[in-house]
């Protein structure tokens, strides 16, 4: 995977998310750094520097299950983003 990649489908993962928030499932990026269990300044840090910072699988697989949004978009932005 390109740096490029990494840095698209990065914005992807906060794309979801921003969109998780605008429809209310979630409250915020705190929201879904507890219910993953993951550190909120570590999504902070990915969110502000993606080019130096990994995404981790984890994050997108929680993404995925718990939340329905769609692998292929995030990991290639073609198709649906969810259902």
């Amino acid at each position: 995977m390109t740096s490029e990649e990494h840095v698209a489908i990065t914005g992807r993962f906060f794309e979801a998310l921003a969109w998780l928030k605008e429809s209310r499932r979630i409250r915020g990026l705190q929201t879904f750094a507890r219910t993953c269990g993951v550190d909120r300044r570590s999504l902070r840090r990915l969110q502000a520097e993606p080019e130096k910072n990994s995404l981790k699988v984890g994050w997108v697989v929680h993404l995925v299950r718990e939340y329905g949004i769609k692998s292929d978009w995030l990991l290639t932005g073609e198709g649906p983003m969810h259902d």
